[in-house]
Order: structure tokens, then C-alpha cells, then sequence
């Protein structure tokens, strides 16, 4: 579970840094499709029409896997706080019930003592 929580937040942080390199390369609505790529359309990558549309896919397929990693770090964490309940409640009353018998053991020891006294201290008083 641990690879599976690693490989999401690595995937989350890769995909967090395109994204915001993609944003910052578009170019505002007033601004031509191909300035991002340095200048006119015949200079452009993928053509004069092609990279708006090229970068607004992007950003919405990167942000669509951004949504489904948090939704998928959000989830690992709900179970392993759900785990850590589930042991926490399972060790309390062993441990609960490790220290009534360690409690229990000290008592009869106490008593072992205290008759053991009484035993010695008995014939004296005859």
C-alpha cells in the first residue's frame, strides 16, 4: 500500500507541475493562438489552429488526472487513518487488560508478604 501511496503522490506532483506550466504558456483570449510559440502562424508547432486547442486539452486532461490523484490521496489517507483507529482500539484493551493482570500478579505478591509477616510476627506475641 505504501508503493501504491508513493507512486500517486509522485504522479500528483508531476502532473501539479505541467499543469502550471502549461497555464503560464497560454496566451489570454485577445492574444493570437500561435504567439506562445514565437510569433506568426507559419512559425508555429502544430500549426496556426492546432495549439490552442493542443493546450487547452492538455490543461483539461492534466487537470482531470490532478482531480482523480487527490481523490485517490484522499482515499489512501481515509483508510490508513481507519487502520490506525482499528489498532488503536485493539491494543488499548490488551494493554488494559496486560496491566490488570500485571496489577492482579502484585497484589497476591502483597499478600504473600503480608501473611508471611504475620506468620513471623505471630509467635512473638505468644
Amino acid at each position: 500500500m505504501e508503493f501504491l501511496e508513493t507512486a500517486v503522490i509522485v504522479v500528483h506532483i508531476l502532473v501539479s507541475l505541467a499543469l502550471v506550466v502549461l497555464v503560464l504558456l497560454q496566451q489570454g483570449k485577445g492574444a493570437e493562438a500561435g504567439a506562445s510559440f514565437g510569433g506568426g502562424a507559419s512559425q508555429t508547432v502544430i500549426g496556426s489552429q492546432g495549439s490552442g486547442n493542443f493546450l487547452t486539452q492538455s490543461t483539461k486532461w492534466l487537470a482531470v488526472v490532478i482531480f482523480a490523484t487527490s481523490i485517490g490521496l484522499a482515499y489512501i489517507a481515509k483508510e490508513q487513518a481507519a487502520l490506525s483507529v482499528q489498532a488503536a482500539t485493539t491494543i488499548a484493551p490488551v494493554q488494559a487488560a496486560a496491566d490488570d493482570a500485571e496489577a492482579a500478579a502484585g497484589s497476591e505478591e502483597t499478600l504473600e508478604l503480608d501473611t508471611e509477616t504475620v506468620d513471623n510476627a505471630a509467635p512473638e506475641l505468644e
